[in-house]
């Protein structure tokens, strides 16, 4: 009589446990799971930190004032089995809602920010703020070098964002309530 051995079956990890274990494999990278992909990107350049840290000097007093936080390399919820995203800056109220303790509800930010770089151009323009618009997010600014262009959308909805400002950096860019504040978008790309 043969002898059969018996193999415990293996079972395909899901895009959730393959995320996770690319996080561990990844520990100084950023890992996000975008659009049922696994994207590994190098830390920004000092041009990419620029821009934020140009950004943070326009916004940080409105951000103060609110009591709200200055969040980067932090994990936007955007459902259970959706993607995940982490922006170059997130801007989050003083206790946020919190999906474990690396993720932020979407709908609890006051605005979200990235900078695009040659390996997310569709990412960020295209898929992002469908997403993000899902989420709740109330606020996403997109900022291209590139292109010379700041995106902000508004007014998130489930198809995507129902208002969109595009401007040519160099040109003034109003955020809406509670914000109450023009962006110099042209000291955005200044050394």
């Amino acid at each position: 009589m043969a002898k059969v051995l018996e193999r415990p079956i293996t079972e395909k990890p899901t895009m959730q446990e393959s995320y996770k274990r690319a996080c561990e494999l990844f520990p100084a990278y950023r890992v996000e799971l975008v659009h049922g992909r696994i994207v590994v990107n190098d830390v920004p350049t000092g041009d990419h930190n620029d821009i934020v840290s140009n950004l943070l000097m326009q916004i940080v007093s409105v951000v103060a004032a609110n009591g709200w936080k200055l969040w980067t390399n932090i994990k936007v919820f955007l459902g259970p089995q959706a993607d995940r995203y982490i922006p170059d800056l997130t801007i989050v109220p003083r206790d946020p809602h919190m999906w474990g303790d690396d993720e932020v509800y979407g709908d609890d930010t006051r605005l979200v920010v990235e900078v695009v770089s040659p390996s997310s151009v569709h990412d960020d323009h295209a898929v992002k703020p469908r997403e993000y618009a899902r989420a709740g997010v109330p606020l996403y600014l997109l900022i291209d070098p590139a292109q010379s262009v700041a995106i902000l959308f508004s007014l998130p909805a489930e198809k995507g964002y129902q208002h969109r400002t595009q401007v040519e950096l160099g040109t003034a860019l109003d955020l809406p309530e509670p914000w109450k504040l023009s962006i110099d978008t042209g000291k955005l790309v200044e050394a």
